[in-house]
């Protein structure tokens, strides 16, 4: 072989090792997660948990977020981005269950598989699967637990509803109806609240799921009904925020109850602390982890999961945590529920 032919031999064999180490490098399949906020510790736990299971399964994860709840236009620019990178398909918690839709169908159009995390879209079937807690079971588990606490006396409860927005998200209806569900409070139609006529229901006011925005709700409604004796709450930042604008007006004696739906380890702290009655524990990680698998499984495949057929979707689980357990609901205890909180 002549030097010259010894050259480009050396040559060409150095560009397709580049060429094959590129490969390695870059043929990572991309998947996305994305979550309404940034912050909120609900979704650092599901990033948390996706990015875990992304980098053990060699995923290129993309994550994004919504400037504040609510904000779809940020969610519809991600879902974009993710179409113009070829990912193979993405998590997301839609930010308004509706609005999103037709971008979801823009995505499952170009190939992409499409998993909902948390929030069920409306309808639930625009997606590809939905991974999420039982937020209907969520709202009736805390809902069963202030009756069974109230007794005799739930018959003439002052109830205040702390809900997420005016758009009524389907984890907003779902835990608020499933709460009244619980109580014994006819819901009328079951996919939306403020259609009640019981006389218990002091109101509705909105929070964005805020700590702020729980105590500005609860300082609305107290002026509104001062005997308030009952207060459910989106989650356990507004619940926080509740407190708060009892504690103000001397109502954190324990003569109202509060309930809430999350799980973290603040909230379950709160249970301890009594600020908090009881709250449904939900489990984020898990819900991401296993989106992350199943994107990864119609990469290599072209399967898609399969969920519960009568739910809809696959139950990522909710359990009661309370330290003052009632007859008939199965709970745990602050303690056992802090093994498994998050945030």
């Amino acid at each position: 072989m002549g030097r010259l032919t010894l050259l480009r031999a050396v040559a060409a064999a150095t560009v397709m090792a580049g060429l094959l180490a590129g490969t390695s490098a870059y043929a990572a399949d991309v998947v996305g997660l994305i979550t309404k906020t940034e912050g909120n510790p609900f979704f650092v736990k599901m990033r948390e948990g996706a990015q875990a299971k992304a980098q053990e399964l060699g995923l290129d994860l993309r994550t994004f977020a919504g400037k504040f709840d609510g904000d779809n236009d940020s969610q519809v620019a991600a879902i974009e981005n993710l179409i113009a990178a070829g990912a193979k398909g993405f998590a997301i918690v839609p930010s308004d269950s509706s609005a999103i839709v037709p971008t979801i169908k823009k995505a499952r159009d170009a190939g992409l598989l499409v998993i909902v995390l948390d929030t069920p879209l409306d309808p639930m079937d625009a997606a590809d699967a939905t991974f999420a807690t039982d937020n209907r079971k969520a709202g009736m588990l805390i809902g069963e637990w202030a009756k069974g606490t109230l007794g005799d006396a739930a018959a003439n409860a002052k109830i205040a509803f702390l809900d997420l927005a005016t758009n009524q998200p389907t984890v907003d209806y779902l835990r608020d109806q499933g709460f009244m569900q619980g109580f014994g409070i006819d819901v009328k139609d079951p996919n939306k609240y403020g259609d009640e006529d019981d006389p218990r229901i002091c109101g509705h006011e909105m929070t964005g799921g805020a700590e702020d925005g729980g105590r500005t709700a609860m300082e609305t409604l107290l002026q509104k009904c001062p005997d308030t004796n009952v207060v459910y709450t989106i989650n356990e930042p507004a619940a926080a925020g509740a407190y708060q604008a009892l504690k103000a007006v001397g109502k954190d004696d324990g003569s109202v109850l509060v309930v809430s739906i999350d799980g973290g380890c603040p909230g379950v702290a709160n249970v301890k602390a009594g600020v908090i009655g009881a709250t449904s524990q939900q489990y984020p990680l898990k819900m991401a982890s296993l989106a992350m698998e199943a994107i990864q499984k119609f990469a290599a495949t072209g399967e898609k999961p399969t969920v519960d057929s009568k739910l809809g979707f696959l139950d990522t689980g909710a359990t009661l945590i309370t330290d003052k357990p009632v007859a008939g609901v199965d709970s745990i205890t602050s303690e056992e529920g802090a093994k498994l909180c998050w945030g």
